[in-house]
């Protein structure tokens, strides 16, 4: 599958419910990093890297673990990461329980 395809169905619905609305999930970071420095009211931030990778990629882990019925071997396939890899990240988040 290409990049583009891929880009494709990776979309989430936000509160479809309220908004009728799918919007692709770089769309959704984006939304959601122009609120966060709007809260800061002007005062600095600092760590939106760590910030930003862990609210993507522990939701990301535990989803596609899920998927995979635990496998990791098969999870890391699905994600193109090595298996070492995924179980650092799954200890990382505590999610290796």
């Amino acid at each position: 599958m290409n990049q583009e395809a891929t880009a494709t169905l990776i979309e989430i619905e936000l509160d479809q419910h309220m908004t009728g609305t799918t919007e692709p999930l770089r769309l959704c970071v984006q939304n959601a990093l122009q609120r966060h420095f709007k809260q800061l009211d002007g005062h600095e931030t600092s760590d939106l890297y760590k910030l930003v990778m862990t609210e993507v990629e522990m939701p990301l882990f535990e989803s596609v673990l899920n998927h995979a019925g635990g496998n990791q071997t098969r999870a890391a396939c699905i994600l193109g990461i090595s298996r070492s890899t995924l179980r650092k990240k799954l200890a990382l988040y505590g999610l290796d329980k």
